[in-house]
């Protein structure tokens, strides 16, 4: 109770960042005159759903983009920006991670692990990473040597994903930009943005980048979104990915929304307070964690960049004790109990506690970690903190205090 006394001063600075998303929100929705004849439904090709084709302006403005693409046919945030790397890159053409290496579930996709299956490297698509500085930030020194006139897009992941980095903000995002494009203008910067909307006041296509990428079921679908993701930025190089989402020639006219424009358009009204109750929950997560002799990222003395609080458990079974008291204190399937398991996309075992209305929804609260050292978890989302303290609080029962080598990596 006096830890939630004391986190007051920074839950009334989240709220006040909530108002001023949630005001752009409104912005675009009286813009194009939203109205209940946009949650009909278009079925078989989807040719000229009203409410999908101005939903996909709503989503523009709301990011400052010239286009966006809001689509349930994206079935998570990896697909939809492997959508968008097959959409712009061509035999030949060369792409550069800048932040280290992605999330694990891109490397399957560029060609890095696997055995292909379609991925970039199958398809003659050239790739490099700039590997983060020992401190896991980014190596902005690094970017005039690897971006050169041959490279066609820098791929940006804003969240820090499964590693132990600081999240970009979205200063950091039009550094970065800066840079490639002084060594390159024609270069594409495309951001991966998951997790990262509505943490700050703006996106990544206002501070210059060129094409971005995310799924539904994490920020802007407000936790009711059943499903989809979205593609914004800029008209051609948006195009050119749901060419890869549906097919050359169709693109952004077909695709039925299958009577999901309402929970779409109510998900992005909902999205600024659910992003701020993630966020308030996830400093109490930090500022528990750090009482408790954990290593956490962020730590409260660092500004929140996105939904989630990285903790190093130090061991596997805490780990798992973690994952099984989140699921225990979850409304869905409570009494499930989490085990490391295998799961597509990933090269080690993951335990997962999910217990949300939207399976796999990392907008509502979950918390899970790969099984391999440090022993990480990560909390996503929480539809309100309350729900995210009641869950830490069992959590933070069920793994007890750092032990001192914990503490002190």
């Amino acid at each position: 109770m006096q830890l939630e006394k004391s986190s007051l001063q920074i839950f009334y600075q989240i709220d006040t960042q909530v108002k001023k998303n949630l005001a752009k929100v409104l912005e675009a929705f009286r813009a194009y005159r939203v109205g209940t004849h946009h949650f009909a439904s278009v079925s078989g090709y989807g040719h000229d759903d009203l409410g999908r084709e101005t939903l996909d302006k709503v989503f523009a403005q709301v990011v400052e983009a010239e286009a966006a693409a809001v689509r349930v046919q994206f079935v998570s945030g990896t697909h939809a920006i492997a959508c968008a790397l097959f959409g712009v890159l061509r035999p030949g053409d060369e792409m550069l991670a800048i932040a280290g290496a992605p999330y694990d579930t891109l490397a399957e996709v560029i060609g890095t692990r696997g055995s292909g299956q379609g991925s970039l490297k199958e398809f003659g698509i050239k790739y490099r990473e700039l590997p983060l500085l020992p401190d896991g930030q980014i190596h902005y020194d690094g970017i005039a040597a690897l971006v050169t006139k041959e490279t066609k897009l820098v791929l940006i992941q804003r969240s820090c994903g499964y590693s132990w980095r600081p999240s970009l903000s979205i200063h950091n995002i039009n550094k970065i930009i800066h840079l490639v494009k002084q060594q390159n203008p024609n270069a594409i910067c495309f951001v991966d943005n998951c997790y990262g909307e509505f943490t700050e006041l703006q996106e990544p296509t206002a501070v210059g980048a060129d094409l971005m990428a995310g799924s539904l079921i994490k920020n802007l679908g407000g936790t009711i979104a059943t499903t989809g993701g979205y593609v914004a930025g800029r008209a051609n190089l948006v195009e050119a990915a749901v060419c890869r989402l549906t097919a050359p020639g169709i693109g952004s006219s077909g695709g039925a929304t299958l009577g999901q424009n309402r929970l779409m358009f109510q998900g992005l009204f909902l999205a600024a307070q659910m992003v701020g109750e993630a966020m308030k929950g996830n400093y109490l997560a930090a500022a528990m964690f750090e009482q408790l002799g954990y290593r956490v990222n962020p730590p409260t003395a660092h500004a929140q960049r996105e939904v989630i609080a990285a903790i190093q458990l130090g061991s596997p079974e805490k780990l798992v004790a973690f994952c099984q008291a989140v699921q225990k204190h979850s409304p869905i399937e409570s009494y499930v109990t989490p085990v490391p398991a295998a799961m597509p996309g990933y090269d080690a075992q993951l335990v997962m506690a999910g217990g949300s209305f939207v399976d796999g929804s990392t907008s509502e609260l979950s918390a899970d970690g790969p099984m391999r050292s440090p022993y990480t978890v990560y909390c996503q989302g929480g539809t309100h903190w309350t729900h995210m303290a009641i869950a830490l609080e069992a959590a933070a029962a069920a793994v007890g205090p750092a032990n001192s080598a914990v503490a002190q990596s």
